[in-house]
């Protein structure tokens, strides 16, 4: 940790290297040696301009994450910050790869800012509940506007260097930093160009009136799109004063609001959040020592929606991709299928027609399965059904090469009896992909019994590959993601036939977070889809089990939802989210008539209560079965395949910020009504005994 900011001095330069290899964090180490390496080149005689970049791939990527939550030890960022924009001698940032956060923040103290035409700039602490908090609230927007200010801040991207420069970000783009920086100081040296110091200036925010008006359509815009988060609006706060005040009061302001925020919830949870991504691809297979087998070519069968979302996510990924179909008709529809997005892409400027056509090479076709005897794995997306899976999978046994791993992409289906009809159950392993595949993030690879450990290895490569967040889940029926689901699902059928219209309970849970409520889900995805599965499970269903009969009497209507402009709610091109429909509403009445319940009235709340209880306690049995290896794997497969409102953390963080005593006492209380469904988990009972809570498992 010595050596993690360097002092060189080339003839009257002296360049300050950031060099804590990959990231170049911002940790103490480096702070102090930052500090120390500044105060020499400032007392240094010879020295007329001084250069901070950094070694390796990147400037840096800001705050050092091993930190977090942790005492912060001197020295202070915002104290380096004013010592380098203090300085007499012209300080220049030279920034390649990535300056993002506290790094930024340290570009925005120096006078001048040089970059690559491939670097990005950014302050993305919103994504952790946060704001910048060493005056990058303060500097920006006197640098860049408080339109752009606030746009960078509020929405945590990173910003490439063509664009930085146009919104007056930074100075110069030089295509090598060292030789470029030299230049550039050479010439600011040459012409005594003023040094540009933010915080003695209002800079790009003299028209006081102007900025307000700017940050009331900001704050307006933020309550509109997003009014639970809580980091934007004290962003667009701290902006405020900015306008208002000189930079010193300003900063109080802003550390007030940093500090604020750094002790609420919502910041634990997004910083939970951020931290579960992270661990979910700490395995036992590769803490075993496993390593993944090659994956250079890939096969997939079906050409379908699941199958086609596959296959461009792979494309875009680099890798080859064989697509399977059964005739000539259905892999004419698959091509479609394929080729429409790229269109798309290209019409929506994502994508050049030279780049789509580059990545289209790598796209064959065919309808004969021995097609795919040289493939590194083959994943299979036909329909979801056991025997048509079962017999796919024989054929493959018969063709794939050996060492092939063979992956089926199912959402609830049983990988063992998948994998038992080869002789190589070793090599099978779920891919459950979430749709659109090529869009959604999160790829659940379940682990049946016989899985070998590269196996599951290669499995989390694809995910690496494919830029999926992976979650290893056991072998049961619906995984881990549909698992849940279907518990907090009955809880929300339940409470509408005891009295709750599905509307209400839609609107419940979308003010709680979710971008839609369950119904609105269901209508979705297909009600068909849903509608099989309860037909599959009929004959094991447990006599104890309450069932609800309302979803299936709407799709023996012939009501799927969106793809059939009807399901729980009516779709109409006015109504593309969909209307009310009063006839749903009088088969809710009739199934309440035949079993003779009195409706009751549920407000938000306790719907809230039910619903999250149902999910949290079907969550603990999943730990229980060790189906999930932590608690946090449940909470990135709800947040990354289900919409649960990052700011909420997961349902087991969510658990242990509610209370899990209290979600205990919630159970208890709903068990009375039905000790079937409402039965407390045991691991539940066991932490609150122990005085422990889900954050204790992972």
């Amino acid at each position: 940790m010595e050596n993690t900011a360097n002092l060189n001095i080339e003839g009257d330069i002296a360049f300050i290297d950031l060099n804590y290899p990959p990231m170049n964090s911002l940790c103490q180490s480096l702070r102090d040696n930052l500090k120390k390496c500044l105060e020499n080149a400032m007392q240094d005689n010879t020295v007329k301009a001084i250069i901070i970049h950094g070694q390796g791939r990147v400037f840096s990527a800001g705050a050092d994450i091993n930190e977090f939550g942790k005492p912060l030890e001197s020295p202070h960022l915002p104290d380096i910050c004013d010592l380098i924009e203090a300085s007499d001698k012209p300080i220049i940032a030279a920034i390649h790869g990535t300056a993002l956060g506290g790094a930024f923040e340290i570009a925005l103290s120096t006078h001048f800012r040089i970059a690559t035409p491939t670097a990005s700039i950014g302050l993305p602490e919103v994504h952790l509940g946060l704001l910048p908090g060493s005056a990058g609230t303060q500097r920006m927007p006197r640098l860049v506007g408080v339109k752009n200010a606030i746009d960078v801040m509020t929405s945590g991207q990173q910003i490439i260097a063509k664009k930085a420069i146009e919104m007056g970000a930074i100075d110069e783009i030089v295509s090598d930093i060292k030789e470029g920086g030299i230049s550039f100081a050479k010439k600011i040296l040459s012409e005594g160009r003023h040094l540009k110091r933010l915080s003695k200036s209002k800079g790009a925010i003299e028209n006081k009136e102007e900025g307000l008006k700017v940050i009331e359509e900001q704050r307006a815009h933020w309550r509109k799109i997003n009014p639970n988060l809580e980091a934007p609006q004290k962003i667009i706060d701290c902006v405020e004063q900015a306008i208002k005040l000189d930079f010193k009061e300003g900063m109080i302001f802003e550390q007030k609001s940093f500090q604020e925020l750094m002790s609420s919830d919502q910041s634990s949870c997004l910083i939970h959040a951020f931290f579960a991504e992270r661990k979910s691809n700490k395995i036992p297979e590769l803490a075993r020592g496993a390593k993944p087998r090659t994956l250079e070519k890939l096969g997939v069968i079906g050409g379908g929606t699941m199958g086609s979302g596959i296959t461009i996510a792979a494309l875009n990924s680099g890798i080859p991709v064989t697509m399977i179909e059964r005739d000539a008709e259905s892999i004419e529809r698959g091509v479609e299928n394929v080729h429409k997005i790229y269109r798309r892409d290209v019409e929506k400027g994502r994508l050049t027609q030279e780049k789509a056509d580059a990545i289209l090479k790598n796209y064959s076709t065919s309808t004969n399965l021995e097609d795919l005897a040289d493939k590194d794995m083959i994943i299979e997306a036909v329909f979801e059904q056991l025997d048509v899976k079962k017999e796919v999978f024989s054929k493959l046994d018969a063709i794939a090469k050996e060492g092939a791993v063979l992956a089926s992409n199912t959402s609830y289906l049983d990988i063992d009896k998948i994998a038992s009809a080869t002789k190589r159950s070793g090599d099978v392993i779920g891919l459950h992909f979430f749709s659109p595949a090529n869009i959604m993030r999160l790829l659940e690879i379940v682990v049946p019994e016989s899985v070998k450990d590269d196996v599951v290895a290669t499995g989390f490569h694809l995910a690496k590959l494919l830029k999926k967040v992976p979650v290893r889940a056991g072998n049961c029926d619906g995984f881990i993601g549909n698992r849940i689901l279907e518990n907090y699902a009955k809880a929300a059928s339940y409470m509408m036939e005891d009295g709750a219209s599905p509307y209400d309970i839609d609107k419940a849970v979308v003010n709680f977070g979710y971008p839609m409520g369950p119904f609105q889900m269901f209508d979705l995805a297909g009600g068909d889809i849903g509608w099989d599965d309860r037909k599959r499970r009929a004959a094991f269903r447990s006599n104890h089990e309450r069932y609800v009969n309302i979803a299936d009497r709407i799709c023996e209507k012939g009501w799927f939802g969106q793809k059939t402009g009807r399901g729980y709610y009516k779709y109409t091109p006015e109504a593309r989210r969909g209307a009310e429909d009063p006839e749903v509403l009088a088969i809710v009445e009739e199934e309440r008539s035949v079993k003779g319940i009195t409706p009751k009235n549920f407000t938000p709340e306790e719907i809230i209560r039910k619903y999250l209880a149902a999910m949290v306690n079907e969550g603990a049995k999943v730990l229980e079965e060790n189906m999930a290896l932590r608690p946090s794997d449940i909470d990135v497969t709800k947040l990354f395949g289900y919409a649960f409102p990052r700011h909420k953390g997961g349902p087991m963080k969510y658990a242990d910020q509610y209370g899990l005593d209290k979600i205990l006492s919630d159970l208890k209380e709903f068990e009375k009504e039905d000790p079937h469904f409402w039965k407390p988990a045991d691991l539940i009972v066991k932490l609150v005994n122990e005085g422990k809570n889900f954050d204790s498992l992972n």
